[in-house]
């Protein structure tokens, strides 16, 4: 047996001044070791745009897997990963691309080199290398990218914030921004002479970074490289470690965005990591507070709890009506490459991407779900317009399935949770059953049983074997052996227990006729109500009929399936009359 850890329930107090309804008492956990932000670093205040402004256009994003999502890896990529990687990153779509931190490893050096000797990246893509502020390492930097034909920019970075300065460097703000100058000027001695190349600088651990601190740094940086609107520099200001709410991250771009001295000559960009697991929100409000680039890895991995996710926020923007200006129409493809090349698993329930992320299990949901994509059909044929052009308006999904490579497969699945709306868009989508109301009631009360049963999810296929047992009966005991219309009567024959019996009937259709037949040899069944429609189109088309019935003071549902609707509902009937006592 499994033995799980005990737990202690909080026993301390009732928090002050809570309400009668908030019981909640203080727990055990020390989290008075821990200050907040304000008390670390001053926040920004005063006048604010960013919760007015909207986002109209998608940020430059530049996905860091190939470096800062590579050093989080347990495995990093061997060459061939990363070039795979690469080249999903440059069939997506993306323009400016982290390729790696070539003074670190030889792996890193040779795959930076490989881009000087080979034409695998687009002429139109810039690629970005990474440095610590370190003259030797620089140079080995600046060697890695000599001959590389296409734009670069080489990114300085340097922690800034005070715990990293005290404890990590060892330096006061004047030695490190000393050092920081120093680095630049290194920079700018030894790639200066390089055509196409660019500059960034990262003051890392920036959100927890002095504002006037940062916003020096920064403006030196810029001074000296000569940030111009025609040669500009990249400042990117990292949330290292998440440790605020995301609007304090968005006063701290803000500021920056108002204060920064040749602004023109500055493209704004963010890095913001997961650790509070709002990454997403920070990198968002970010981009509405004045950054206009924005660092991530694909799926967000990164050391921690992952850097921003790129996907995500593109496919956010995707979902209010704005392009993206990255491809995610094979996402399935993208998603296989990055497992493979990183070696991560996407889990199911990622945003956009995981297995089921459109999956609905919940019987409400199913049914407001099947509701909406009938919904959906309907106006865009009334329209006369493709589903796929039509306005997207689908209960519980965010954007259409078929926009990511999709099909509507998966969007409903079965389990014990499920109810009769799900259970019939199932065996429309999947077989062309469309069951009538109180079918779909019995029906979802035979599933209810089985999944209880098994406690497992029911596939489609599972599901239809199972309304085929409930519906059809598999012990014929009563045939239809032929019928026919002639002279204004139909001719039934049926075999019951093997004796065979003529009858014919004046001034009825072929239902009533069979049903007529049924009574005079002994089998007695009234029909409640007849479903009748098409299953498929054209020359090869099937029709499929659902009949009520009641038969010895009980009432059932039968179903048939034939070439013709005629045929169909005849099937339905003699299953009814057919089905055990």
């Amino acid at each position: 047996m499994t033995e799980f850890p005990t737990l202690t329930t909080p026993s301390g107090a009732v928090a002050d001044g809570a309400p009668g309804w908030n019981r909640q008492r203080h727990s055990a956990m020390p989290s008075y070791r821990y200050r907040d932000v304000h008390q670390r670093v001053d926040v920004p205040v005063g006048h604010r745009d960013w919760p007015n402004a909207r986002m109209t256009t998608a940020p430059l994003w530049v996905p860091v897997d190939l470096r800062d999502g590579n050093q989080a890896l347990a495995e990093p990529m061997d060459p061939a990963r990363k070039r795979r990687f690469f080249e999903l990153l440059i069939a997506m779509g993306y323009k400016e691309i982290e390729v790696g931190y070539p003074s670190a490893s030889q792996t890193d050096f040779d795959f930076v080199r490989l881009l000087a000797g080979t034409a695998i990246a687009a002429p139109d893509v810039t690629v970005v290398v990474f440095t610590p502020a370190r003259r030797d390492l620089i140079e080995r930097t600046v060697e890695s990218v000599r001959g590389i034909t296409n734009e670069v920019v080489i990114h300085l970075y340097t922690a800034t914030a005070p715990v990293w300065r005290e404890v990590v460097l060892g330096k006061d703000r004047a030695q490190l921004r000393e050092l920081i100058v120093a680095g630049a000027r290194d920079v700018l001695e030894l790639a200066g002479d390089l055509p196409h190349v660019r500059f960034q600088f990262s003051p890392e651990v920036f959100n927890l970074t002095e504002p006037d601190f940062a916003l020096e740094i920064c403006d030196a940086v810029t001074e000296l490289w000569q940030a111009s609107a025609q040669r500009p520099v990249t400042l990117n200001l990292p949330a290292t470690v998440e440790v605020a709410t995301p609007n304090v991250y968005a006063d701290q771009i803000e500021y920056m965005h108002r204060n920064l001295a040749r602004r023109d000559g500055v493209i704004l960009s963010v890095h913001p990591h997961n650790d509070r697991g709002t990454g997403i929100a920070c990198a968002e409000l970010a981009v509405l507070a004045g950054a206009q680039r924005v660092e991530g890895c694909v799926f967000g991995n990164g050391e921690r709890t992952g850097n921003v996710d790129i996907a995500t926020l593109a496919l956010n923007l995707h979902a209010q009506g704005v392009d993206p200006m990255i491809d995610f129409s094979d996402i399935d493809e993208i998603r296989r490459t990055v497992e493979h090349c990183t070696r991560l698993p996407v889990h199911d329930r990622h945003p956009y991407v995981g297995d089921l992320v459109h999956t609905a299990f919940s019987g409400t949901h199913q049914d407001a779900i099947g509701k909406g994509m009938a919904e959906h059909r309907e106006r865009a044929a009334a329209q006369g317009i493709a589903e796929r052009a039509s306005q997207w308006r689908v209960p519980y999904l965010p954007i259409d399935p078929a926009d990511l490579g999709r099909s509507y497969d998966a969007v409903i699945r079965v389990n014990s949770q499920s109810g009769k709306g799900g259970i019939a868009y199932l065996l429309r989508t999947e077989y062309g059953l469309d069951l009538p109301r109180r079918l779909q009631i019995d029906l979802a009360k035979r599933v209810q049983r089985h999944t209880d049963d098994t406690g497992a999810e029911i596939t489609a296929k599972e599901l239809f074997t199972l309304f085929e047992q409930s519906y059809t009966a598999p012990d014929q005991r009563i045939t239809l052996v032929r019928w026919q219309i002639a002279g204004g009567a139909t001719e039934i024959v049926l075999d019951a227990h093997g004796s065979r019996r003529h009858s014919e009937h004046r001034e009825v259709g072929p239902v009533e006729a069979v049903v007529a037949a049924l009574a005079e040899a002994g089998h007695p069944i009234e029909i409640l109500g007849l479903t009748q429609h098409s299953v498929d189109q054209g020359a090869g088309s099937t029709a499929a009929s659902y009949v009520e019935y009641r038969a010895a003071e009980r009432t059932g549902w039968a179903f048939g399936r034939d070439t013709s609707i005629v045929a169909a509902s005849l099937a339905a009937v003699m299953n009814a009359a057919n089905a055990p006592e």
